[in-house]
């Protein structure tokens, strides 16, 4: 297969993560005779910087002639720490969901067998969790109308909602959870906003066409409290778009880092992958951020096109370096593995899996496997 890929790494340690997925998905192509090719494009604070706009439409124009876009991350203290400012990184984002119809976003949770100890959650709770949380993505709260009055004392944000974009997510979910363990929790706030009634009543008329799939419901802080109480009761998410971005953080913790969790922006023609962590500006050129989560989301890319062993062959490379403990320092604080040795090792475990046995520390330490 040839895919071409719109790679806008964006700010912060964006480029340092993206660098390691292109390195596992060049592994994967090697091994299983794809090819991928790909187009840098910029986004977010970089790109105002050098064009004074967020999505320069070069940039949207790559993105619409791709067949996939691997992002990176965006946000930069200057634009953060200023209130004020007309111009912002988030706003490329959101502009970018918006114009490729990226209506849903995929976010796995899942607590690893050998990370269980990091998160700072007890064992006996997390242990067995593995749901994935549907959020909408182009509607209500982020994008409706927005309001200041001339003194600047009272501002409003519309949340609103059709049975149209309610429904197209809605569908993707159900499937979602019937190729799982058949259940979907619709996370809402029905016994107060408008707009949560209308989902709870679509959805609950759509799950008729679902009848395998068992349906129920959660007020968004119960939600919230039973995926710290009791997480592995969750199978598949559906909820709208402040709702979805609020928990699928939470749920971040359950792994032990948010360098873990990957996600996928899909639509009815276009698809961005993406790990869900910001920019973290502090980190930037430091070698420390970890790629996990964006060679994660290479895999995500991979399934979107339906090449699941080529995506089963870098979560295998994934759990290995967890396995043998090389990490970065956000997993072990005693590590001294970077962004850059841990994505060789992956990319290296994808081309050389079948003739790894063992490996010996000191060469891991060197950053070469001992292949026997």
């Amino acid at each position: 297969m040839e895919l071409k890929i719109a790679l806008l790494p964006g700010d912060g340690i964006g480029p340092e993560v993206v660098d390691q997925a292109v390195k596992a998905l060049n592994a994967v192509g090697e091994v299983f005779n794809h090819k991928f090719t790909y187009t840098d494009a910029l986004v977010g604070a970089i790109a105002i910087d050098e064009t004074g706009n967020p999505l320069p439409d070069e940039t949207l124009a790559t993105c619409l002639a791709a067949d996939a876009v691997l992002f990176g991350s965006i946000g930069h203290p200057k634009y953060d720490n200023d209130p004020s400012a007309k111009v912002r990184p988030e706003q490329g984002l959101l502009k970018l969901r918006k114009s490729l119809g990226l209506f849903t976003n995929i976010r796995p949770i899942k607590a690893f067998p050998t990370l269980i100890d990091k998160s700072p959650l007890k064992r006996d709770i997390i242990e067995g969790t593995d749901f994935t949380i549907f959020r909408e993505l182009t509607g209500g709260i982020y994008f409706g109308e927005k309001n200041l009055n001339e003194e600047g004392t009272v501002a409003s944000d519309l949340c609103e909602y059709s049975e149209e974009e309610i429904e197209r997510i809605a569908h993707l979910a159900f499937k979602a959870a019937r190729s799982r363990r058949k259940k979907l929790t619709l996370v809402d706030k029905a016994n107060v906003l408008e707009t949560s009634r209308l989902w709870r009543k679509v959805v609950t008329n759509l799950g008729k066409s679902y009848e395998d799939v068992a349906l129920d419901f959660l007020f968004v802080d119960n939600a919230a409290m039973q995926i710290i109480l009791n997480p592995s009761q969750f199978d598949v998410i559906l909820t709208e778009n402040m709702f979805g971005d609020i928990i699928s953080d939470e749920g971040s913790v359950i792994g032990g880092s948010i360098g873990l969790l990957a996600s996928a922006s899909v639509g009815s023609e276009n698809a961005l992958f993406e790990p869900i962590h910001g920019s973290y500006p502090q980190a930037t050129g430091k070698d420390i951020a970890n790629p996990v989560a964006s060679i994660l989301s290479a895999a995500m890319l991979l399934e979107h096109f339906n090449l699941n062993e080529e995506a089963r062959a870098i979560h295998i490379a994934v759990e290995k370096s967890l396995e043998v403990g090389l990490v970065t320092p956000d997993l072990n604080k005693e590590s001294k593995y970077g962004t850059t040795k841990v994505g060789d090792f992956i990319a290296d475990y994808i081309l050389n899996a079948d003739d790894i046995i063992n490996y010996n520390q000191e060469n891991i330490d060197y950053g070469q496997s001992t292949i026997i």
